[in-house]
């Protein structure tokens, strides 16, 4: 039994990831401002499909001889057990009159499976353009938290589903940046190492002029544009300062701590 239990078969190892579920969900239930069964539906259905994502990229690997087969068993049973729960959260979601919501789950289905083929390749690591089409599938967890929150569709959850997916994406290019100046023998002059970081800083200060822009525009809230300031700014810091020799982990959890702060100040001046 013990085999069923093991971590990196029923949970997701890119620990870093997780914010791309928690961050949405969170942003749009507190946008919503109710709380319902709905939402508690939506979070477990959420989270019950993006931890699926585990336990079969671990079948198709065995399959395909990059695991042992040993893993399949356990596999096979947390693809089950999350595909209950989800199952069960989606007819309560329906009972509860959300069918429409369901729908955004399905722009997921050519990503993920343009995913499992780059598993079945041997080429998942290091696809950018996948992450971030994954990323912006997970950011509509957003628009589906504010319209079950609120108990219906409104235009202002697809405001919510963009400016999240903005803050993803450029977090994976930022990412990106700082997983490459690791790998730096030495630290280059000021010049060479903005342009290296050109694409996370566009990134960024697109993010920022779009949102300060529609600020002042009373498009969206006055303060709104705080959270991608801090981004902002913390990209200006990690180009200057190249992650040279750093460890996978520390530049993953620096990341998380930004990402939570992003959180908490978007919900803030929401």
């Amino acid at each position: 039994m013990q085999a069923y239990f093991r971590k990196h078969i029923y949970l997701p190892q890119d620990h870093g990831s997780w914010m791309f579920i928690i961050s949405p969900l969170l942003v749009g239930l507190f946008a919503g401002h109710y709380f319902n069964n709905g939402s508690l539906y939506l979070i477990v259905a959420a989270i019950s499909a993006f931890m699926m994502r585990q336990p079969i990229t671990v079948a198709l690997k065995a399959f395909s001889g990059r695991r042992t087969r040993a893993d399949l068993p356990a596999a096979r049973f947390w693809i089950i057990v999350y595909g209950l729960i989800l199952v069960l959260t989606l007819i309560g979601l329906i009972t509860k009159g959300f069918l429409f919501v369901l729908f955004l789950a399905m722009p997921g289905i050519p990503v993920f499976a343009w995913y499992l083929w780059l598993v079945s390749r041997h080429e998942e690591r290091r696809q950018a353009a996948v992450e971030i089409l994954a990323t912006g599938v997970l950011s509509l967890a957003a628009p589906a938290a504010y319209w079950v929150g609120i108990g219906q569709y409104d235009v202002t959850g697809w405001w919510l589903w963009i400016l999240v997916w903005m803050q993803t994406a450029a977090s994976i290019v930022y990412a990106y940046l700082r997983l490459e100046q690791r790998e730096w023998k030495s630290i280059p002059n000021r010049w060479k190492r903005f342009r290296a970081g050109s694409w996370a800083y566009a990134y960024m200060s697109f993010n920022l002029v779009s949102t300060l822009s529609l600020s002042l525009l009373g498009v969206l809230p006055r303060f709104l544009f705080i959270p991608y300031l801090l981004q902002w700014m913390e990209t200006i810091w990690g180009i200057d300062h190249p992650a040279l020799g750093w460890k996978p982990t520390r530049i993953g959890i620096r990341q998380l701590v930004v990402s939570t702060l992003w959180t908490i100040l978007f919900i803030v001046f929401w």
